[in-house]
Order: structure tokens, then sequence, then C-alpha cells
């Protein structure tokens, strides 16, 4: 009998979603590398951002869609929606509150990262994606929530995280 998606159990499906995860990934690594041959890295960064520009508007709304998450539902929605983002199931990342109005995410473990540094090879300079990434994912979001960039490659980074972002609620 021929499997289908119906068929799988629920540990099959967290399994598939994983591998989901790392197969959009993985497109989203070649279609870089192809651009960047073709045309060099400064061209692919900045297609690579207006890329991100319009998918993580698209993520967040349907996280907020999937999760029932409110407008303007703060720096709670924000957690919720950035544990269901494809990263999130592929990625390490740990979420810290400051205070009330801050929350800061560190991205522990990066597919990405530890991929070129298994191979020897520099940072990544994801910087200029991640600033457009992040801030118009949180504010879709929430619109009143402000982001800043704390660390990201090429910038200097510690070694307990690749990037991490602040995220305040600004009402």
């Amino acid at each position: 009998m021929l499997m289908t998606k119906d068929d799988l159990t629920r540990d099959q499906a967290l399994l598939l979603l994983t591998d989901l995860a790392k197969r959009w990934l993985a497109h989203d690594g070649l279609w870089f590398q192809s651009i960047e041959k073709a045309r060099g890295m400064d061209e692919a960064i900045f297609h690579d951002t207006e890329a991100w520009r319009k998918f993580t508007v698209i993520e967040a709304n349907r996280i907020k869609e999937f999760m029932a998450l409110p407008e303007n539902g703060g720096l709670q929605a924000l957690e919720r929606a950035l544990n269901f983002r494809l990263y999130a199931f592929i990625n390490q990342q740990e979420i810290l509150h400051p205070n009330e109005k801050t929350l800061i995410l560190h991205m522990t473990n990066c597919r990405v990262q530890s991929a070129r540094q298994r191979k020897g090879l520099p940072d990544f300079p994801c910087k200029p994606v991640g600033e457009v990434e992040y801030s118009l994912f949180a504010s879709t979001i929430d619109s009143r929530i402000k982001t800043r960039c704390l660390a990201c490659p090429p910038d200097p980074h510690p070694a307990e995280f690749f990037c991490g972002w602040e995220f305040t609620l600004d009402e």
C-alpha cells in the first residue's frame, strides 16, 4: 500500500517538518550561491535582502494566523511566533527576558554558520539581511516592536551565539 501524508504518525510528521525546513534552507542557500557565483557577494546579499523583505512578512502573517495571535500582542506574541519560524525547527535559539519590555533572541546554533565553521570558512556576513528580516518579522507581529542587532556576522560575536537580536516594545 502506498503511504500518503495522511498516513503519517505524529513522530513521522514531526520528522518531516524538520526535514522540510532543512529542504527550504538548502534551496535558499543554493539560490544565494547561484547569484553569488554569477554576480558576486554584494549583489547576492542585495537580492537575498529583498527576498527576505517579502518572505519574513509572509512567514509572520502565516504564523499569526496559524497561532491565532492577536494584533499588537506584544513581546509574548513575538516569542510564540519566533518559536514557529522555519529556522526554529533546524537551528537552536534561546530567548531571554531581561525586563518586561525587552526580549532577546540568541541564535546559539545556526546551520549555515556551523557548516561554514566545519569547512574552515569565515562566518557568512548575514547582518544586512538579518536587520531587514528580524525587524520586519517583529513589526508584522506587533507594529510597536522595535528591533536592534546586538551582534551578527560580519561583526564580531561571542562564542555563545552567532547572532543576537533585541526586541523592545515601544508603547
